[in-house]
């Protein structure tokens, strides 16, 4: 063999026309080997070597093979380069902020890596797609891997390491490893036995490769951390339900959470399954069916799937369905297809508490619940609570918004409501605690709004029920905002659960903040809610209370006869029980609704004197305002100003700052009506003022637009302009659309009188 190499070297050597010495120069093969190498004295020449050497030669492949084949060497065997990404996701819509947050922290990590590197090393750069199953994490992360291919060269890694499967426990790190070795042509016969020893192993070959890993369906931190490469040199993503603090703390992980689709990108995946043609064909069927998915985009896909393989089902009877039956239309014998066995792995991974408490977060009333209403919830307090909640979070069964509220998506929700068992006595008492955290908290804070009104008497909180401290106006009104869907929600529950009287009570709690808001359907909705439930209560003094808010609120969106009908039904159940109190609150009320001023201020006086006797100085002041108001409105402006001057005397003393307010915009009115404009302005301004510290916009728009007048008056436009401007926009906020326009119309006066006074 060594003589037969021998020869072979010096025929191509001859052949080319080179000497020992020039083939040495060129080769950069000493002239001692290639001589060595012509007359058999150097045995087991280096690969390398030789590959110069034929280079310079010139052979042809062939030649080479034999040259290679007779000195005793061969080719080391090619491995091939790791391509092990799964086919890209079809269709893909959306998502552009996520990759764009991917690109922004993994693609100059991958485009730096092409160059040479100095300074110290940096840690593998590693970002986490956590959300809930079926929300499209492994969507985003292979169309993200199959964009960025290109910049790792070295190839891409993937494995699916079936952290929450239905069939199946997480997988072993140690056998994802051993994949890895296999994929990057590790005989086997070189892998060590012992699993740290096959880690480092990996890590040995990765350490200076550009390689994307994808790491999918991960169950937590230690699941990962034997994955992850030693250099700096290649990028690795994970997907995973939970939010793995544990990679994000200990290897500076960029954390990337993945939501529900917007409408738009909803109808775009519908769009790309069955056809723009069939989208626009029924489009209030799509509508619906986005609506009711969530922009959940498993349940999207699902319902896609069921349309696509059943052309000519309507997509409204699929809606019809999707609506009477949620989980029993997006389950399937598939896994992979089924929304509730998808949502069943996260499930099953809960501890017992965890898994109450995802339970009871279904039976709690309003898309939402702050801290302090799931402690009251679950009885366990705030601290218990906020731990199990921030599990539940962690593993992406509930998020937690930028105000600290915690919400369910109502897909999850129905899904708890099913999948986790709670004992009737367990979930009513639980409704229980909420409810009473709801009345109390919100009792308390309309006492903030209003200290002087008439209260109503609560039941005591139920065990284990811990209603919210509120310090102060500001502190309640913001509480309100926060709550109010909750507590809108929480009537609906409390009727539902034959809790009647907390049913009622919840709406006066209401009262003011929705009076101050300008919700005023939402007040109407409530009384007539509030009136149904009274009326199953063996308490009249509930039903009068009802019966006369449900007409405040009919008269507030111009009700008239509702309102009437109502407050005569408060009068007749005062007069029955010979509660000169509650006949004196049914006589004012209807005084505010009779258009007839005349009737109107005959209500007014007879309240006055019910209230005379009766030692209440705050309800009696309402009585003298309200007379002076209406006296006013007669054009009896002396009689007005005596009786509106005497209330403000009475609230003044009692330091009710509500009625001080109401009666200066009184006396604003009657000034302005009885030419002292300078006075006028002064009172509103006042009254203004105080409804600015009390938070109340509502009566606020209205003091704005009267203030107008007696700066139209004085010739002071450009301030009658700001306020009715002022007023405009307020009314428009509060979806007072008449008031807006017939605001609007003054300014437009007002700006044609400018022009007439410009063109004399």
């Amino acid at each position: 063999m060594e003589d037969h190499f021998g020869a072979s070297v010096r025929r191509f050597r001859l052949r080319a026309g080179l000497t020992q010495e020039a083939l040495a120069e060129r080769s950069g093969v000493s002239v001692s080997t290639i001589r060595g190498m012509e007359t058999g004295k150097r045995r087991n020449p280096q690969l390398a070597s030789l590959r110069r050497v034929a280079a310079e030669l010139g052979l042809r492949p062939a030649e080479q093979d034999d040259l290679l084949a007779a000195a005793g060497v061969s080719e080391p065997p090619v491995v091939p380069v790791p391509r092990q990404l799964p086919a890209p996701p079809a269709p893909f819509v959306g998502r552009d902020h996520e990759l764009a947050r991917l690109d922004a922290a993994l693609g100059p990590r991958a485009d730096a890596q092409q160059g040479p590197r100095s300074g110290p090393a940096a840690p593998v750069a590693v970002c986490a797609i956590a959300g809930a199953g079926g929300v499209g994490k492994s969507w985003l992360a292979l169309h993200w891997a199959h964009r960025n291919a290109h910049r790792f060269p070295d190839g891409q890694l993937f494995v699916d390491l079936r952290g929450f499967s239905p069939d199946s426990d997480p997988m072993d790190p140690a056998v994802a490893v051993r994949g890895f070795l296999d994929a990057l042509g590790v005989e086997p016969d070189r892998v060590p036995i012992a699993a740290h020893a096959q880690a480092a192993l990996f890590r040995s070959l990765v350490a200076d490769r550009r390689m994307l890993l994808v790491l999918d369906n991960a169950a937590d931190s230690a699941q990962i951390t034997p994955l992850l490469p030693g250099g700096d040199s290649s990028t690795v993503l994970v997907s995973s339900r939970n939010r793995l603090p544990g990679l994000i703390t200990g290897h500076g992980a960029h954390h990337v959470s993945l939501d529900m689709l917007t409408d738009t990108e909803a109808r775009e995946l519908l769009a790309a399954r069955l056809g723009p043609a069939r989208i626009d064909a029924e489009a209030a069927a799509v509508d619906e069916l986005v609506r009711l998915c969530g922009g959940f985009p498993l349940a999207l896909s699902i319902i896609a799937g069921r349309a696509h393989t059943d052309p000519h089902l309507p997509l409204a009877d699929l809606a019809d369905e999707l609506r009477e039956d949620t989980l029993d239309v997006l389950d399937d014998a598939d896994p992979a297809a089924s929304l509730p066995a998808v949502l069943s792995c996260s499930h099953r991974a809960l501890t017992g508490a965890e898994a109450e408490v995802f339970g009871l977060l279904a039976v709690a009333p309003g898309p939402d619940i702050a801290l302090a209403a799931a402690g009251s919830l679950t009885g366990l307090g705030r601290r218990r609570t906020r731990a199990l909640l921030r599990r539940l979070e962690q593993t992406s069964l509930i998020a937690q918004d930028a105000g600290g509220r915690y919400r369910m998506h109502d897909l999850i929700r129905r899904y708890a409501t099913t999948a986790h068992h709670l004992p009737a006595g367990t979930r009513g008492a639980a409704l229980r605690r909420v409810l009473g955290f709801y009345l109390h908290t919100a009792y308390a804070a309309a006492r903030l709004l209003d200290s002087h009104r008439t209260p109503v008497e609560l039941a005591p909180p139920p065990p284990g029920c811990h209603p919210q401290a509120l310090a102060d106006i500001p502190a309640a009104m913001d509480w309100f905002e926060g709550e109010h869907r909750n507590l809108l929600a929480a009537q609906g529950a409390a009727v539902a659960a034959a809790e009647h009287r907390t049913a009622w009570q919840l709406a006066w709690t209401l009262y003011d903040f929705h009076y101050r808001r300008g919700h005023r359907h939402d007040q109407l909705a409530v009384w007539r809610i509030a009136a149904d439930s009274a009326a199953r209560l063996p308490d009249p003094g509930a039903q009068i209370i009802t019966q006369r808010l449900l007409g405040r609120a009919h008269v507030v969106l111009g009700h008239h006869e509702e309102a009437i009908e109502a407050l005569h039904r408060a009068l007749d159940l005062s007069q029955q029980q010979n509660d000169r109190a509650l006949q004196a609150q049914a006589h004012y009320t209807l005084a505010s609704i009779w258009p007839d001023d005349r009737r109107a201020l005959e209500h007014a006086r007879r309240a006055l004197d019910l209230y005379r006797g009766l030692d209440q100085p705050i309800a009696e002041a309402n009585a003298l305002n309200a007379v002076g108001w209406y006296a006013a409105r007669l054009g009896r402006h002396d009689t007005g100003r005596e009786h509106c001057q005497a209330a403000l005397a009475l609230y003044l003393d009692h330091q009710d700052v509500n009625g001080q307010a109401q009666t200066l915009d009184s006396l604003g009115y009657i000034d302005h009506h009885s030419g002292r404009h300078h006075a006028a302005v002064e009172h509103y301004r006042q009254a203004i003022g105080l409804y600015r510290d009390l938070d109340n916009t509502y009566e606020a728009a209205d003091t704005l637009g009267r203030l107008g007048h007696p700066h139209a008056a004085l010739g002071h436009h450009d301030q009658a302009r700001a306020v009715w401007r002022e007023a405009r926009d307020l009314y428009r906020r509060q979806g007072r659309d008449l008031e807006a326009e017939h605001v609007e119309q003054l300014l437009n006066g007002l700006a044609g009188q400018d022009d007439a006074d410009s063109g004399r």
